[in-house]
Protein backbone atom coordinates (compact mmCIF):
# COMPACT_ATOMS: atom_id res chain seq x y z
CA UNK A 1 0.00 0.00 0.00
CA UNK A 2 1.61 3.50 -0.61
CA UNK A 3 -1.89 5.47 -0.03
CA UNK A 4 -4.77 5.04 2.24
CA UNK A 5 -7.69 7.71 2.88
CA UNK A 6 -9.97 7.32 5.44
CA UNK A 7 -13.19 8.71 6.18
CA UNK A 8 -11.05 12.35 5.12
CA UNK A 9 -13.08 15.63 5.65
CA UNK A 10 -12.07 19.34 4.73
CA UNK A 11 -14.25 22.01 5.02
CA UNK A 12 -13.98 25.64 4.34
CA UNK A 13 -16.47 28.24 5.82
CA UNK A 14 -18.25 25.63 7.11
CA UNK A 15 -18.73 24.23 4.06
CA UNK A 16 -17.79 20.58 3.43
CA UNK A 17 -15.60 20.29 0.04
CA UNK A 18 -14.72 16.70 1.25
CA UNK A 19 -17.35 14.63 3.14
CA UNK A 20 -16.04 10.98 4.18
CA UNK A 21 -13.92 10.13 1.69
CA UNK A 22 -12.18 6.79 1.64
CA UNK A 23 -9.69 5.25 -1.17
CA UNK A 24 -6.26 3.55 -1.76
CA UNK A 25 -3.83 3.49 -4.19
CA UNK A 26 -1.27 0.50 -4.29
CA UNK A 27 2.37 0.78 -5.83
CA UNK A 28 2.18 0.46 -9.74
CA UNK A 29 -1.71 1.97 -9.66
CA UNK A 30 -2.79 4.51 -11.14
CA UNK A 31 -6.39 6.50 -9.34
CA UNK A 32 -8.35 9.21 -11.67
CA UNK A 33 -10.21 11.05 -9.51
CA UNK A 34 -12.75 12.88 -11.68
CA UNK A 35 -15.98 15.17 -11.07
CA UNK A 36 -17.22 18.72 -11.93
CA UNK A 37 -15.01 21.65 -11.84
CA UNK A 38 -15.49 22.19 -7.48
CA UNK A 39 -15.92 19.06 -6.57
CA UNK A 40 -13.06 18.92 -4.20
CA UNK A 41 -10.58 16.52 -6.59
CA UNK A 42 -7.60 19.23 -5.92
CA UNK A 43 -8.19 19.40 -2.48
CA UNK A 44 -7.46 15.61 -1.86
CA UNK A 45 -4.07 16.00 -3.48
CA UNK A 46 -3.43 19.01 -1.65
CA UNK A 47 -4.36 16.90 1.76
CA UNK A 48 -2.26 13.64 0.46
CA UNK A 49 0.83 16.40 -0.59
CA UNK A 50 0.80 18.23 2.86
CA UNK A 51 -0.17 21.60 1.81
CA UNK A 52 -3.50 21.37 3.41
CA UNK A 53 -4.77 19.77 6.40
CA UNK A 54 -7.55 17.27 6.86
CA UNK A 55 -10.13 18.31 9.60
CA UNK A 56 -11.00 14.52 10.27
CA UNK A 57 -9.79 11.26 8.58
CA UNK A 58 -6.53 9.73 8.31
CA UNK A 59 -4.14 9.63 5.31
CA UNK A 60 -1.52 6.66 5.40
CA UNK A 61 1.42 6.90 2.97
CA UNK A 62 4.16 4.52 2.52
CA UNK A 63 7.29 6.33 3.34
CA UNK A 64 9.31 7.36 0.86
CA UNK A 65 9.01 10.88 -1.82
CA UNK A 66 5.44 12.19 -2.79
CA UNK A 67 5.45 14.20 -6.04
CA UNK A 68 3.43 16.32 -6.77
CA UNK A 69 2.58 17.87 -10.72
CA UNK A 70 0.86 21.17 -11.00
CA UNK A 71 -1.64 21.82 -12.94
CA UNK A 72 0.08 24.59 -15.26
CA UNK A 73 3.52 23.51 -14.84
CA UNK A 74 4.89 25.69 -12.04
CA UNK A 75 8.39 26.01 -13.46
CA UNK A 76 10.16 29.36 -12.27
CA UNK A 77 10.93 31.74 -15.55
CA UNK A 78 14.31 32.69 -14.07
CA UNK A 79 15.82 29.55 -14.00
CA UNK A 80 16.90 27.32 -16.87
CA UNK A 81 15.39 23.10 -17.24
CA UNK A 82 18.60 21.96 -15.69
CA UNK A 83 18.15 24.23 -12.80
CA UNK A 84 14.62 23.69 -12.71
CA UNK A 85 14.61 20.05 -12.34
CA UNK A 86 17.62 19.79 -10.11
CA UNK A 87 16.04 22.95 -7.89
CA UNK A 88 15.41 20.11 -4.78
CA UNK A 89 18.60 18.69 -4.88
CA UNK A 90 20.11 21.96 -4.24
CA UNK A 91 17.83 23.64 -1.71
CA UNK A 92 16.25 20.86 0.25
CA UNK A 93 18.26 20.15 3.44
CA UNK A 94 18.60 16.63 3.30
CA UNK A 95 19.51 16.67 -0.53
CA UNK A 96 22.10 19.55 -0.57
CA UNK A 97 25.41 17.50 0.24
CA UNK A 98 23.98 14.21 -1.45
CA UNK A 99 25.24 14.57 -4.98
CA UNK A 100 28.20 16.36 -6.42
CA UNK A 101 27.64 18.57 -9.50
CA UNK A 102 28.68 15.83 -11.90
CA UNK A 103 25.85 13.70 -10.22
CA UNK A 104 23.21 16.42 -10.51
CA UNK A 105 24.13 16.75 -14.40
CA UNK A 106 23.86 13.30 -14.99
CA UNK A 107 20.41 12.67 -12.73
CA UNK A 108 18.81 16.13 -15.40
CA UNK A 109 20.31 14.28 -18.34
CA UNK A 110 18.78 11.35 -17.32
CA UNK A 111 15.02 12.45 -16.24
CA UNK A 112 15.22 14.12 -19.48
CA UNK A 113 15.74 11.62 -21.24
CA UNK A 114 12.96 9.31 -19.71
CA UNK A 115 10.72 12.44 -20.70
CA UNK A 116 11.53 12.39 -23.98
CA UNK A 117 13.61 15.73 -24.23
CA UNK A 118 16.97 15.41 -24.49
CA UNK A 119 19.62 18.07 -24.38
CA UNK A 120 17.23 20.74 -23.51
CA UNK A 121 19.08 21.67 -20.05
CA UNK A 122 20.08 25.32 -21.31
CA UNK A 123 16.79 26.61 -22.48
CA UNK A 124 14.58 28.29 -20.46
CA UNK A 125 10.58 27.96 -19.80
CA UNK A 126 9.79 30.94 -22.43
CA UNK A 127 11.68 29.06 -24.86
CA UNK A 128 9.53 25.85 -24.67
CA UNK A 129 6.11 24.82 -25.74
CA UNK A 130 2.93 24.17 -23.18
CA UNK A 131 3.52 20.20 -23.64
CA UNK A 132 7.24 20.70 -23.16
CA UNK A 133 7.11 22.88 -20.25
CA UNK A 134 4.92 19.90 -18.46
CA UNK A 135 7.33 17.32 -19.55
CA UNK A 136 9.73 19.59 -17.89
CA UNK A 137 7.60 19.41 -14.82
CA UNK A 138 7.46 15.52 -14.62
CA UNK A 139 11.05 15.38 -15.27
CA UNK A 140 11.35 17.58 -11.92
CA UNK A 141 8.93 15.25 -9.81
CA UNK A 142 10.68 12.54 -10.51
CA UNK A 143 14.56 13.95 -9.72
CA UNK A 144 13.93 12.95 -6.01
CA UNK A 145 12.62 9.29 -6.84
CA UNK A 146 8.99 9.53 -5.45
CA UNK A 147 7.36 6.34 -4.76
CA UNK A 148 3.81 8.52 -4.88
CA UNK A 149 3.38 11.01 -7.71
CA UNK A 150 0.45 13.45 -7.48
CA UNK A 151 -1.31 14.56 -11.00
CA UNK A 152 -3.21 17.80 -11.09
CA UNK A 153 -5.13 18.28 -13.56
CA UNK A 154 -1.78 17.21 -16.23
CA UNK A 155 -3.91 17.91 -19.68
CA UNK A 156 -5.34 21.08 -18.75
CA UNK A 157 -5.05 23.96 -21.75
CA UNK A 158 -2.78 21.39 -24.35
CA UNK A 159 -4.06 20.70 -27.69
CA UNK A 160 -5.24 17.14 -28.43
CA UNK A 161 -1.82 15.70 -29.74
CA UNK A 162 -0.05 17.05 -26.98
CA UNK A 163 -2.39 15.64 -24.42
CA UNK A 164 -1.57 11.84 -25.57
CA UNK A 165 1.74 12.90 -25.56
CA UNK A 166 1.65 13.80 -21.95
CA UNK A 167 -0.89 10.88 -21.28
CA UNK A 168 1.75 8.30 -22.62
CA UNK A 169 4.10 9.96 -20.00
CA UNK A 170 1.83 9.60 -17.53
CA UNK A 171 1.89 5.73 -17.99
CA UNK A 172 5.14 5.76 -18.87
CA UNK A 173 6.87 6.74 -15.39
CA UNK A 174 4.41 4.94 -13.69
CA UNK A 175 5.89 1.87 -14.91
CA UNK A 176 9.57 3.21 -14.67
CA UNK A 177 9.07 3.97 -11.02
CA UNK A 178 6.44 1.89 -10.58
CA UNK A 179 4.95 4.69 -8.20
CA UNK A 180 1.42 4.80 -6.84
CA UNK A 181 -0.32 7.78 -9.25
CA UNK A 182 -2.99 9.91 -8.60
CA UNK A 183 -4.36 11.91 -11.38
CA UNK A 184 -7.18 14.81 -10.91
CA UNK A 185 -8.73 15.22 -14.61
CA UNK A 186 -12.15 15.85 -15.97
CA UNK A 187 -10.44 14.48 -19.91
CA UNK A 188 -12.13 11.44 -20.47
CA UNK A 189 -9.06 10.45 -22.70
CA UNK A 190 -6.71 10.56 -19.80
CA UNK A 191 -9.08 8.29 -17.38
CA UNK A 192 -9.47 5.93 -20.17
CA UNK A 193 -5.77 5.63 -21.19
CA UNK A 194 -3.81 5.93 -17.43
CA UNK A 195 -5.93 5.18 -14.87
CA UNK A 196 -6.28 1.42 -13.64
CA UNK A 197 -9.64 2.68 -11.14
CA UNK A 198 -11.43 5.76 -11.19
CA UNK A 199 -13.75 7.60 -8.39
CA UNK A 200 -16.14 10.37 -8.82
CA UNK A 201 -16.83 13.27 -6.46
CA UNK A 202 -20.32 15.36 -5.93
CA UNK A 203 -20.92 17.33 -3.10
CA UNK A 204 -17.86 16.26 -1.17
CA UNK A 205 -18.64 12.35 -1.84
CA UNK A 206 -18.24 9.23 -3.31
CA UNK A 207 -20.72 8.56 -5.78
CA UNK A 208 -18.61 6.05 -8.02
CA UNK A 209 -15.97 4.17 -7.90
CA UNK A 210 -14.66 1.08 -10.50
CA UNK A 211 -12.50 0.84 -13.68
CA UNK A 212 -12.50 3.14 -16.55
CA UNK A 213 -14.66 0.56 -18.38
CA UNK A 214 -16.95 -0.08 -15.74
CA UNK A 215 -17.23 3.86 -15.83
CA UNK A 216 -17.88 3.85 -19.14
CA UNK A 217 -20.80 1.29 -19.27
CA UNK A 218 -23.02 4.18 -17.46
CA UNK A 219 -24.94 2.25 -15.22
CA UNK A 220 -24.54 4.81 -12.66
CA UNK A 221 -26.66 7.94 -13.10
CA UNK A 222 -23.50 9.81 -12.44
CA UNK A 223 -20.85 8.66 -14.63
CA UNK A 224 -23.90 8.27 -17.12
CA UNK A 225 -24.22 12.29 -16.81
CA UNK A 226 -20.20 12.54 -16.62
CA UNK A 227 -19.66 10.58 -19.36
CA UNK A 228 -22.24 12.13 -21.70
CA UNK A 229 -21.73 15.61 -20.71
CA UNK A 230 -25.42 15.73 -20.27
CA UNK A 231 -26.98 18.89 -18.29
CA UNK A 232 -29.41 16.44 -16.85
CA UNK A 233 -28.59 14.18 -14.12
CA UNK A 234 -28.16 14.55 -10.67
CA UNK A 235 -25.50 16.64 -11.05
CA UNK A 236 -26.50 20.21 -10.75
CA UNK A 237 -23.78 22.61 -11.90
CA UNK A 238 -23.15 25.99 -9.40
CA UNK A 239 -24.55 23.72 -6.56
CA UNK A 240 -21.84 21.32 -5.92
CA UNK A 241 -18.55 21.85 -3.45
Amino acid sequence: MSIEVKNLVKAFDDRRVIDDVSFRVEDGETLAVVGFSGSGKSTILKMICGLLTQDSGEIITSKGEIAMVFQYSALFDSLNVADNISFALHERKELRNKYTEKQIRNIVAEKLELVGLKGIERKFPSELSGGMQKRVSFARAIVTEPNIILYDEPTAGLDPISSTLIEDYIVRLKEETHAASVVVTHQMSTITRTANRVIMLYNGKVVFEGTPDEMLQMTNEYTRQFVTASLEGPMKMGTEN
